[in-house]
């Protein structure tokens, strides 16, 4: 695996992901970070969930690795290099409790192995992105399928605001967020992440 140095997230980017799960469209992005101790590969491996916890949501995103410090003016293609997808898993439960108390999300979200991603390859540029669908199977159904044009805040927006609140540099990653879909795994559930036809990676789940 690439060396990872920052996870950095950003939460309702889509807005019918937004809508599904009754949360308000935010008017800017929503960051927030996972502990280098959460990442794990789709690499055709077991994961295991922490199911003693209540249910956990799968959430595909689209990864980008960034290459570099990230100057005044700049392009994407310029400071991201590669990029992956990924699965942001959440304790939906646990989420609830902590946004009701406004308490950060960090217990909810950075459990281990609640980042899951792919290989990363080269990035494409954000023009072929958009002509890009990705999307998750469970089990051998399409259960998430999404395009960077439904973002509200494109790679160029969030980039900038993860780099102006918590600065950038090579080895960072930055989960894009997800688009409607989402929903709980259970044990025994077989993953698989497509970047258009193409299988990116894929894992099984273990929920005890």
């Amino acid at each position: 695996m690439d060396i990872i140095k920052n996870i950095f997230c950003v939460g309702r980017n889509y807005a019918d992901h937004a809508k599904e799960l009754g949360n308000d469209i935010p008017s800017t992005p929503l960051l927030f970070s996972k502990p280098t101790h959460s990442l794990t590969k789709a690499d055709g491996n077991t994961v295991q969930m922490p199911g003693e916890r209540g249910p956990v949501h799968h959430e595909l995103e689209i990864v980008l690795f960034i290459n570099s410090k990230i100057p005044t003016k700049f392009s994407v293609e310029e400071v991201v290099g590669k990029m992956a997808l990924g699965i942001d898993f959440t304790l939906r439960d646990e989420q609830e409790v902590l946004k009701k108390k406004g308490h950060p999300w960090l217990k909810a979200k950075g459990f281990p192995n609640a980042a899951v991603v792919t290989d990363f390859w080269d990035y494409p540029g954000t023009e072929h992105c958009k002509t890009v669908n990705f999307s998750l199977q469970k089990n051998g159904t399409t259960v998430q399928s999404g395009n960077i044009q439904s973002m509200l805040f494109s790679f160029h927006r969030i980039i900038e605001e993860c780099n102006y609140y918590f600065g950038l540099g090579e080895g960072d990653i930055i989960f894009t967020g997800t688009p409607e879909g989402v929903g709980p795994v259970r044990d025994g559930d077989a993953l698989q992440l497509f970047w258009g036809k193409e299988q990116k990676g894929s894992f099984t789940v273990r929920v005890p």
